[in-house]
């Protein structure tokens, strides 16, 4: 007789199917170039601010810059159980189990909105500590608190809205919110202006404006995200009662996001910790930080959005067994990978001033700073891509303890350490702090594909030896009469 795990597993959707056959170029393109272009459009909101905030001059830009690692912090910390989610939701999708995809996803969002209003919360009372603690200019202070505690508001539509895409993108599903970016970007490109400048009636917010667009097209992305795993068409299908807390799966998830989080809040620390250092040489070295991170957000992203597809590939295919050709997709992805950021680093080495003059066209100072950030770290940019795509592998076969080991490595023991000796006991002052930042890139770049080589990954199946899908498979199977 078949068990209740057996009866749960069918064959995987035919947007999963398309997946695990065929063309390895053809899968990973179908799922890349879209996340790649929603990437893209993300960045906008980033790129959008800058854009507006700019034009009130260095000090809104220092404001931003102040907060925006502080606000990554925050979100990075419950990054974990979003990881953990997608990887799970990837292997039962290619596993055939589209009830625990179901089940898993509910979850997960559960959890990560639980987490980002305690989260929030937290952030928004310790704002102003945070900032006398780095020892921002009062010039800055006020703008700084405005942006972050505003952003803090709108972090569980944020961070709901990028679990949702993590989601979608575990079973295939690139293209919805792909257009939903889209659309939100467009209008946070139309209302920036109205918050932070005002208009008619509407009062001039200052830098606090663009946080208030940014909350506005936020969630209205989370509501519409939403809607789309509620109407089952796109290979999810949450009810509500699949939103009542299982114990067990809260166990699994959190003994497999754990580590996860632990990297994320140790990548967004180390870049909060090295704000509290750059701001000891002035509002333009902080300024000059937060433009060229923006650029650099940017110019990864297609990066980004190939290791989230090649977790997505990679997963799916470790689910159904097929280990060969996830190896396959691995090195493919860790090669244009490489490749293709390395041209985009030649791109901004040459076009560094023009650009940061592009945003920044009344402070001088800060371009001229800002500049030498970007040609100091854009030829490493390949690096980043390679160590990018290999922890999209590690990560989709469950081994996020290796992607915690390699953030942990590149923060804490090269980045920072070398940021501050270079600034503080040598002749290089502020330009010490760039360099770190490609020392860092190679080292650690050499590190992953050693990792990745040793093949220690190819050993890694979340729905074998499974337990807790049985007990969960059972519980659903009996909620839907299924005897």
């Amino acid at each position: 007789m078949p068990s209740a795990t057996d009866l749960a597993r069918k064959r995987p959707p035919t947007n999963s199917r398309r997946l695990l056959e065929g063309s390895i170029v053809k899968s990973l393109l179908r799922i890349a170039v879209p996340v790649v272009c929603a990437n893209i459009l993300q960045s906008g909101y980033q790129l959008t601010d800058a854009f507006w905030v700019g034009r009130l001059g260095g000090d809104a830009v220092a404001a931003v810059a102040v907060s925006f690692p502080i606000t990554f912090l925050l979100i990075a910390i419950g990054a974990g159980l979003a990881i953990a989610g997608s990887t799970l939701v990837a292997q039962y999708m290619g596993a055939g189990d589209t009830r625990m995809v179901n089940h898993v996803s509910a979850q997960t969002l559960l959890l990560v909105a639980l987490t980002s209003v305690v989260l929030g919360a937290v952030g928004f009372a310790l704002a102003p500590s945070v900032l006398r603690l780095m020892g921002v200019a009062p010039e800055v202070f006020e703008g700084g608190l405005q942006f972050m505690r505003v952003s803090f508001v709108g972090l569980v539509f944020i961070f709901g809205f990028a679990m949702i895409q993590a989601l979608l993108r575990g079973v295939g599903e690139v293209l919805s919110p792909m257009l939903i970016v889209l659309g939100t970007v467009i209008l946070n490109f139309l209302l920036d202006p109205l918050f932070i400048f005002g208009w008619g009636p509407l009062p001039a917010a200052g830098v606090a404006g663009a946080a208030f667009a940014t909350l506005g097209t936020q969630s209205l992305a989370a509501l519409i995200g939403m809607a789309l795993l509620a109407s089952g068409k796109y290979g999810i299908h949450v009810h509500l009662r699949d939103f009542r807390p299982d114990v067990a799966f809260i166990k699994r998830a959190f003994t497999l996001g754990f580590p996860a989080s632990i990297e994320q809040s140790t990548r967004a620390l180390g870049m909060t910790v090295m704000t509290f250092l750059m701001a000891s040489f002035g509002t333009v070295t902080v300024a000059a930080f937060g433009m060229g991170i923006n650029v650099l957000s940017f110019v990864i992203i297609p990066a980004m959005g190939l290791s989230m597809a090649t977790s997505t590939l990679v997963g799916q295919n470790i689910g159904a067994g097929q280990i060969a050709r996830a190896d396959s997709i691995a090195r493919l992805s860790a090669t244009v990978a490489f490749v293709s950021l390395s041209v985009l680093g030649a791109v901004v080495f040459v076009g560094a001033t023009p650009l940061m003059a592009f945003f920044v066209p009344t402070d001088e100072a800060v371009v001229t700073s800002a500049s030498t950030f970007l040609r100091t770290v854009a030829p490493t940019f390949g690096f980043v891509g390679l160590q990018l795509a290999l922890t999209g592998v590690f990560r989709a076969a469950g081994n996020m303890v290796v992607a915690m080991t390699l953030a942990l490595v590149s923060q804490w023991v090269i980045q920072f350490p070398l940021a501050y000796i270079l600034s503080m006991h040598t002749s290089l002052g502020a330009s010490g702090l760039w360099w770190a930042f490609p020392v860092s890139n190679v080292i650690v770049g050499f590190a992953s594909l050693a990792w990745f080589l040793k093949g220690d990954w190819k050993k890694a199946r979340l729905t074998d030896n499974d337990l807790v899908t049985a007990a969960v498979s059972e519980k659903i199977l009996l909620e839907e009469g299924v005897h």
